[in-house]
């Protein structure tokens, strides 16, 4: 059985996780959960070699500095540095376009959380199978609450340990995200899908021949230098930005989903953290020196400085050099409001 390749997608300035996350070092690359960043976990994931290859790892050139570094010289990968950023489509189109076409492709977020990587690596191997049956699959993300901020993902009739894609929903609203929670059968689009590196290309091809030709002359025109691949940046310029949701997972007839529950969370702000760390009793979790007194249902994150609190609740505190934030967990979402993440 063939190996899977993982394709790691780095993109997004994660401005809703102000201030640690920064142009400098942005969300992927900052360690939020553990030990590691969530880009270097997210390889991690994919470190078995007797189920996966090397990975590929795609980027634009702000990045490449923090994946060389992250990445070390200890394991061999490929870097395709995206010219610009174009999306989702184009990203995965580029990485099938440098692969084998019968390669099977992993796609993954680079900054996302999966605190199960045993039912992740199952769930791989089961998307895989169908994969190389020539079904475009998606991860569906057991839900565990009526989530409005997420796509769906409705299961139709079974097949090979997943099922066919019924129909992909938009965010709902929250009584529609009650109604589907309560149905069962529906599950969170998080973005992750397996595809065979040809077929996804032959999709493509069908529904958006513009940027599959043009992905296909980018890497045909690309320049390579050690482990970096860099697309010929006139040909992908004059590609139309689009997510693979929208380009191919809509459209096509052959999409699939392979349902798992295994403590995924996209970290998408300060209130995701608080869900994903270890909390105490009354709900409340720090990284940091602290103290909290009287004190329910609150994070606190800190570089250095220590932190205390008294009588408070359902608030995130986090402090980055002289950039302080204080939330409340409901506001968490619109932190990206604020100047400071659009100009650091």
């Amino acid at each position: 059985m063939s190996l899977i390749t993982p394709v790691i997608l780095c993109g997004g300035s994660g401005t809703r996780l102000w201030p640690r996350s920064r142009k400098s070092a942005p969300k992927p690359f900052i360690n939020l959960i553990g030990q590691s960043s969530l880009f270097r976990q997210a390889v991690d994931r994919c470190g078995n070699a007797a189920q996966f290859a090397d990975p590929v790892i795609v980027a634009g050139q702000a990045h490449v500095a923090l994946i060389e570094q992250q990445m070390g010289g200890d394991q061999p990968y490929s870097l395709l540095v995206e010219p610009m950023a174009r999306n989702t489509a184009p990203a995965i189109a580029l990485a099938a376009a440098s692969l084998d076409p019968d390669a099977i492709m992993l796609v993954c977020p680079s900054d996302h959380h999966i605190a199960d990587a045993a039912a992740f690596a199952q769930a791989a191997n089961t998307a895989a199978d169908l994969a190389r049956d020539n079904w475009l699959v998606s991860f569906g993300i057991a839900p565990d609450r009526p989530e409005t901020g997420y796509g769906y993902i409705q299961q139709g009739e079974a097949m090979g340990g997943g099922y066919r894609v019924q129909k992909f929903v938009e965010k709902p609203d929250l009584a529609t995200a009650e109604q589907f929670l309560a149905a069962g059968g529906y599950s969170w689009n998080g973005g992750i899908f397996a595809f065979k590196a040809g077929y996804l290309l032959d999709e493509l091809s069908q529904y958006r021949p513009e940027m599959a030709l043009a992905v296909t002359q980018a890497i045909a025109g690309a320049t390579r230098q050690d482990h970096a691949i860099h697309p010929d940046p006139e040909v992908f310029a004059a590609i139309e930005g689009e997510s693979i949701d929208y380009a191919v997972m809509e459209n096509t007839a052959r999409a699939a989903m392979v349902p798992v529950s295994m403590g995924w969370s996209d970290i998408g702000n300060w209130a995701a953290v608080h869900d994903a760390l270890e909390q105490d009793d009354a709900g409340n979790c720090a990284a940091a020196q602290h103290q909290l007194e009287d004190c329910s249902n609150v994070l606190v994150v800190s570089d250095g400085k220590r932190v205390s609190a008294l009588g408070l609740e359902d608030l995130c505190i986090v402090v980055d050099g002289d950039d302080i934030l204080v939330t409340r967990m409901d506001r968490a979402q619109d932190v990206g409001r604020l100047d400071g993440p659009s100009s650091q």
